[in-house]
């Protein structure tokens, strides 16, 4: 009859991660999601900026 560390030991060797490729793609993905989220982000402010940059430019040659 098995002991209960021995039976644990057993569980833990078979869900253990063995291949870790696949926990380094998610990690990628997952920074790659975020440089994602920064740059729309930043873009969006910038862009927003650079409108009312031109909208002023252009109301003052059109005065």
């Amino acid at each position: 009859m098995l002991r209960v560390n021995e039976y644990a030991a057993i569980v833990a060797r078979f869900f253990a991660i063995k291949d870790k490729r696949g926990v380094t793609a998610i990690e990628y993905g997952l920074i790659a999601s975020l440089v994602a989220v920064a740059l729309i982000a930043g873009a969006t402010t910038l862009g927003s900026k650079l409108n009312g940059m031109f909208s002023s430019v252009a109301g003052s040659i059109s005065s």
